[in-house]
């Protein structure tokens, strides 16, 4: 599991640990599909109805499919539900849950974010998952998924990814997320793999260091640019999905951007660029598109539930 990669203040170009993040993941994803491969013969894409006709073209083996997870494959955050599911096993206490909770509402909500903080943050998160094996975090997420995340996935957006696998396209989850939690969710969706945040491991167990940054805004950008590199895709034929501004590094890497359940900036931007837009929420949430998509005590709650599971060294 990765530390908290949705809490860092976001940078707005590539740096050295960006790229180092980004190469990072592509490499862990490249290596969990071929092992995925390796162990299944084949990966089954979902039979889902809803497609679109004309793209992508059918056969472009070097094109492939970019999608952002929380709120645009999923409802909410994946950490969200993950928390929830932290804490039904008695991970942390209510009080750690609250305090954590409310200090990042406090940011999402005001749009400031305190260096110090976040730094403490990651710092805590990092700790928390020293020493613990990356299997029982993988095996967890399982159990999550089934629980919680199952039945939050946007059917539309399921579709268009469907329609990728359907092309013979490779298709890819991006996220802040830490990577193994983004696998489990890829491999359940049928999906390919995925790009997520890269925590150390030693002989499979954490030893509470990143690989890198976490994977966000232009990381994410320099993760699908070195999966592309490796699987010999070529960018402009390419398409990649998010609902955040924060992923327009990641879109404008490829020929076909699309704007997902976008937040107002990305929308105001999708709309000047010409790109394609989609939005499968219903139109009282539509019209907030201003808010963060995790906004709110209770989803940042389950944000931060991840980043205070098994925490006891600092109580």
């Amino acid at each position: 599991m990765a530390a908290l990669g949705w809490l860092t203040p976001r940078r707005r170009s590539a740096t050295a640990r960006s790229v180092l993040a980004g190469e990072a993941s592509a490499e862990a994803a490249r290596k969990s599909t071929q092992e995925n491969l390796d162990s299944q013969g084949t990966l089954t894409p979902l039979d889902t109805p809803d497609r679109e006709p004309q793209f992508p073209v059918h056969g472009d083996a070097m094109a492939a499919a970019f999608f952002d997870l929380d709120n645009t494959v999923m409802q909410g955050a994946a950490l969200f539900h993950f928390g929830r599911g932290l804490y039904k096993r008695k991970f942390f206490e209510t009080r750690d849950l609250a305090r954590f909770a409310w200090q990042q509402a406090w940011f999402r909500l005001a749009g400031v974010e305190d260096p110090e903080h976040m730094q403490e943050a990651r710092d805590s998160a990092l700790s928390i998952v020293q020493g613990h094996r990356v299997a029982e975090l993988m095996s967890i997420g399982e159990e999550i998924y089934d629980e919680y995340m199952a039945e939050r996935i946007w059917p539309g957006t399921r579709a268009l990814a469907q329609a990728h696998l359907d092309a013979g396209q490779k298709v890819w989850l991006v996220t802040a997320a830490p990577v193994e939690i983004a696998q489990v969710i890829a491999r359940r969706l049928g999906l390919t793999g995925a790009l997520g945040t890269v925590a150390e491991s030693v002989d499979g167990v954490y030893t509470g260091k990143l690989v890198g940054e976490p994977l966000h805004g232009p990381a994410k950008a320099e993760a699908v640019r070195a999966l592309a590199a490796a699987e010999n895709l070529d960018l402009s034929r390419c398409a990649a999905y998010s609902d955040s501004h924060n992923d327009i590094p990641m879109l404008s890497l490829v020929g076909h951007p699309y704007a997902i359940n976008p937040d107002a900036k990305l929308r105001k931007h999708a709309h000047t660029l010409d790109w394609r837009l989609r939005d499968y929420r219903t139109g009282r949430k539509a019209a907030k598109v201003g808010i963060p998509a995790a906004a709110g005590v209770g989803a940042v709650a389950g944000g931060t539930a991840a980043a205070i599971a098994l925490h006891r060294r600092r109580r």
